[in-house]
C-alpha cells in the first residue's frame, strides 16, 4: 500500500518556511478568511486595552464611520488628554483591560452599582471604573454621579447602535473589590483612594474564567443588539508590570495565550464572532522583533501600519489596500521612548 502523507499538498501558509519564514519584510499577512466586511456607512465602535486606539484611529483616517457616543461637551477643556479620550474612544469608559471588566461595563450601562465606586485623594473624588479619565478628579460627589450616569447612557448607546463592535483584550491581572467583585482598570492607591487588604483582592484569570466571560459578553452584546457583528484582537503590547511573584514576561506569556486562546475559541463558536491577528502580526519571530521600541513594549509606528493595513485589505470593503506592500525597515531602533503620548494608557503609571 502507497505511504500517504497528511501534510503533502497543503496551501503555501500552512508550512513556516513559505507561510513565515521566506516572506517578505512587511508582507506577511496572517489573514486567510473573514466573516464579514464593514462597509463605510457601517458604525465601528471600539474598546479594550491600549492598543485598541490605534485601531479606532485608523478607521478615523480611512474615512469610516467610527462611532462616538460620549464627545467632549462646549464647555469642556479641549486638552490633549481630554481629546484622546473623546475622539479614540467609542465612550469615554477608558482602558477595558479584561474581559469580566467589559462585562461588567454592559452590567453598570443596565443599572448594576457596585458598592465601592467613588475613590478619593486630597479631596477630589474620582470615577473608581475610570479615574485616570478625568484628570484632577471631580469637585463633588454630585458632579462624579451626573458624569457617570451620562456616560452610562453613551455605553449603552455604543452597544445599541454599532453594526461592528470591535473588543481588543489585553489582560488577565487585576484587582477587584472583596465586596461583590467588581473589577477596576488599575489598582486602587495608584491614582486615587489605596489598597485596603480588607476591600480590595488582586486576581488573575484562569482559561476558563475568560472563555466563560468572552462568551457571555458576545452573547450579551448580540442579545441588546441582534444584528452586531464583534471582531476579537488580542493586544500585542506586554504587562508594564505584573503582581503575580514571577519574571514579568513570564506572566505577559501567560495572559496573552490566555486570551489568545479565548479568543480563537469564542470566535469558531459563534458566527457573528471574528478574530483578527493584530498580536501575530507584531510578535512573529519574521519581523525580528522591529516593531518593538527600545523599551520592547511600545509599539512602532511602522508596526502599527502593517497591522492596519492587513485590516483594511480584509475588513474595510473599498479601502484600495488589495496587494501587499514591501516597505523599509529601520536596521536601528529610535532612542527610547518616553511614553506614547497619542495613546491613553492606565498601565503607564504602574511603574512611575
Amino acid at each position: 500500500m502507497m505511504a500517504v502523507n497528511p501534510y503533502r499538498g497543503l496551501p503555501s501558509y500552512q508550512y513556516w518556511r513559505s507561510g513565515v519564514a521566506d516572506v517578505g519584510l512587511g508582507q506577511f499577512d496572517p489573514v486567510e478568511a473573514v466573516k464579514f466586511q464593514i462597509s463605510p456607512t457601517d458604525k465601528i465602535s471600539t474598546l479594550g486595552s491600549c492598543f485598541a486606539q490605534h485601531l479606532a484611529r485608523h478607521i478615523h483616517k480611512s474615512g469610516y464611520n467610527y462611532l462616538v457616543t460620549e464627545p467632549l461637551g462646549a464647555d469642556e477643556e479641549k486638552t490633549d488628554a481630554a481629546s484622546i479620550m473623546a475622539s479614540q474612544f467609542s465612550a469615554r469608559y477608558g482602558n477595558v483591560y479584561t474581559v469580566r471588566q467589559a462585562l461588567q461595563l454592559l452590567d453598570r450601562a443596565n443599572g448594576w452599582e457596585p458598592s465601592d465606586a467613588i475613590w478619593e485623594r486630597e479631596g477630589r473624588f474620582y470615577d473608581a471604573f475610570r479615574p485616570n479619565v478625568f484628570a484632577g478628579g471631580f469637585e463633588t460627589k454630585d458632579d462624579l454621579v451626573a458624569a457617570r450616569n451620562a456616560h452610562l447612557k453613551a455605553v449603552k448607546r455604543v452597544f445599541t447602535e454599532s453594526n461592528v463592535v470591535v473588543f481588543t483584550l489585553g489582560l488577565t491581572e487585576a484587582w477587584v473589590s472583596a465586596i461583590d467583585g467588581a473589577v477596576y482598570p488599575i489598582a486602587p492607591g495608584v491614582v486615587a483612594s489605596s489598597m485596603d487588604e480588607s476591600k480590595h483582592n488582586f486576581k488573575n484569570f484562569r482559561y476558563q474564567e475568560v472563555l466563560s466571560d468572552l462568551f457571555a459578553w458576545c452573547l450579551r452584546v448580540r442579545e441588546m443588539n441582534p444584528k452586531v457583528q464583534i471582531l476579537l484582537t488580542v493586544s500585542p503590547v506586554p504587562l508594564n508590570a505584573t503582581y503575580v511573584s514571577q519574571n514579568v514576561w513570564t506572566s505577559t506569556t501567560y495572559s496573552k495565550s490566555v486570551l489568545r486562546a479565548a479568543a480563537g475559541d469564542v470566535s469558531q463558536e459563534l458566527p457573528f464572532v471574528d478574530y483578527f491577528p493584530s498580536y501575530e502580526i507584531v510578535t512573529c519571530p519574521q519581523v525580528q522583533g522591529r516593531y518593538f521600541e527600545d523599551d520592547l513594549r511600545e509599539v512602532k509606528e511602522i508596526g502599527v501600519r502593517h497591522v492596519m493595513r492587513v485590516f483594511s485589505r480584509h475588513y474595510l470593503t473599498g479601502s484600495g489596500t488589495t496587494e501587499k506592500v514591501t516597505h523599509n525597515l529601520p536596521r536601528t531602533t529610535p532612542s527610547r521612548a518616553s511614553g506614547i503620548s497619542d495613546v491613553f494608557c492606565d498601565e503607564d503609571l504602574l511603574d512611575q
